[in-house]
């Protein structure tokens, strides 16, 4: 009888211990160290999704100190080239949310560049609260889409 109560209570231990597990997992996760964070990209993360087979990844690097972030965004696959890039938020994944940070220059993959943020758009950045998004002329709303981990 104490045996059978032991394990009945290990067991509902370790399930409230996967469960505990299983949330923290669904939670937006923090930057990496050194102001290091990514996206990757695919047509299943659009809202709504998209029918594509464009991927690709987008690297970020927030300097706190100057509030500059800066980023390499490359993708292969697409409907045809890219006519526009942007940051979006703020939303998590499943939501959509209004340009924050628009790519300037060629959108042509690989490229690069910076910006400056504001104290609140860096809240935003770090709680995992913004994506990136690239364009087609066959996908306007956005053919790829990476949440900014």
């Amino acid at each position: 009888m104490i045996a059978r109560r032991l394990i009945l209570g290990s067991a509902l231990v370790a399930g409230v211990l996967a469960l505990s597990a299983c949330d923290t997992m669904k939670k937006p996760m923090m930057m990496m160290k050194g102001g290091d964070m990514s996206a990757q990209l695919s047509g299943s993360s659009e809202v709504p999704p998209t029918s594509t087979s464009g991927s690709g990844n987008a690297t970020l690097k927030l300097d706190e100190g100057t509030k500059v972030l800066s980023w390499t965004v490359t993708y292969q696959g697409l409907s045809g080239p890219a006519t526009a890039g942007h940051l979006h938020g703020p939303a998590l994944p499943g939501a959509n949310a209004g340009v924050v940070v628009p790519f300037k220059g060629s959108v042509a993959s690989p490229f690069t560049g910076n910006a400056t943020l504001t104290d609140a758009q860096i809240a935003d950045l770090k709680a995992g609260k913004w994506y990136v998004n690239i364009h087609t002329a066959a996908n306007p709303g956005g053919e790829i889409r990476g949440q900014v981990r």
